[in-house]
């Protein structure tokens, strides 16, 4: 298509679309070894601008685990035929920029022993990259998290259930409360944790009591302010829920009149967590330890860092769970 306004094609004009662009212009000469840039170029290297300026001068700049492969590249672009593309990190004080240095290589290209590129600062597309990459492998890592934890509640079930039917109402319960503590994971403000705030996450997970009609109103939670991490938020869920399901199935929960209170207090580097029934069947005798506890047991020595004891006093359960407060941000 031929230009309607040559004009605007001016060496002048071309110099201000190219600063406009963010493009620095070089040359290299291939014999002596010399750099030539524009200002631009001297500007994104961050160096004093001179006529003689050597390879070796911008290598200072370029990060060490990648100048030896920015140099093996730059010398085997003599031998390539065509466009050729380079991206690498260089230091600036302590900030880390991405350059792309991009020309023409082949010797039959030279003019006067001097090969012509640009350089590019791409530092935002290799963050946006690393980014996604670092997305894409917390993604799986998570995925294969919750298929190992998927994995083994349905061994738990399948052991503590007598029928199938009550297999399928465990397994969906656990699942389901898995599912509400990962819905929680959110970045909270003020550094408080990186899953949900403690109340909030227990409120959630014994939301679907409170609900059924007459228990409405009888459970109280009031604990710490404080942020729960996302394998806190995971390890919590298993528990709250396997304690709400034994109430519903033998304590507090089970009758009309029934009251349950979650509490916490801090403790140094502890979180002491009080589960308190009353108003319940009279606790007649200690019930015996199941799957479902024993994995209570597990994750809060293993994960949490702390302990569980229960006081089976006739008014009604008392659980109290110790756990180190630097767990619970994890």
């Amino acid at each position: 298509m031929p230009l309607t306004n040559p004009s605007a094609w001016s060496a002048t004009n071309l110099r201000r679309a190219i600063s406009a662009a963010g493009v620095a212009l070089w040359s290299w000469n291939v014999e002596t070894d010399g750099f030539a840039m524009d200002d631009r170029g001297f500007e994104l290297w961050a160096v004093r601008r001179s006529d003689s300026v050597k390879f070796e001068d911008l290598s200072a700049r370029i990060h060490p685990a990648d100048r030896d492969r920015v140099r093996e590249a730059f010398t085997a672009t003599r031998a390539i035929v065509g466009a050729y593309e380079i991206d690498f990190r260089i230091i600036i004080d302590d900030e880390i920029r991405w350059i792309s240095a991009r020309g023409i290589g082949d010797d039959t290209a030279l003019y006067d022993h001097l090969a012509y590129g640009i350089f590019l600062d791409v530092t935002g597309r290799k963050q946006a990259e690393e980014g996604h990459e670092l997305l894409a492998g917390e993604m799986g890592h998570r995925v294969k998290n919750l298929l190992a934890i998927a994995s083994g509640l349905t061994q738990i079930s399948s052991r503590s259930a007598k029928t199938a039917q009550e297999m399928a109402v465990q397994l969906t319960g656990r699942l389901s409360a898995l599912g509400r503590a990962h819905d929680l994971v959110r970045p909270l403000p003020g550094h408080q944790g990186t899953a949900a705030l403690l109340g909030d996450l227990i409120s959630i997970l014994l939301s679907p009591y409170e609900d059924m009609g007459a228990f409405s109103g009888r459970i109280r939670v009031a604990v710490p302010r404080m942020g729960v991490g996302e394998s806190t938020a995971t390890t919590l869920a298993l528990v709250i829920h396997e304690l709400a399901t034994n109430s519903l199935k033998y304590g507090a929960l089970s009758t009309e009149n029934g009251t349950l209170d979650v509490s916490g207090t801090t403790e140094g580097e502890d979180v002491r967590m009080v589960w308190t029934e009353r108003g319940g069947p009279e606790v007649k005798s200690e019930r015996q330890s199941g799957y479902g506890s024993r994995l209570v047991e597990r994750s809060i020595a293993g994960q949490l860092g702390g302990s569980i004891a229960c006081d089976w006093s006739t008014e009604g359960v008392v659980v109290t769970l110790l756990m180190k407060s630097s767990k619970l941000a994890s």
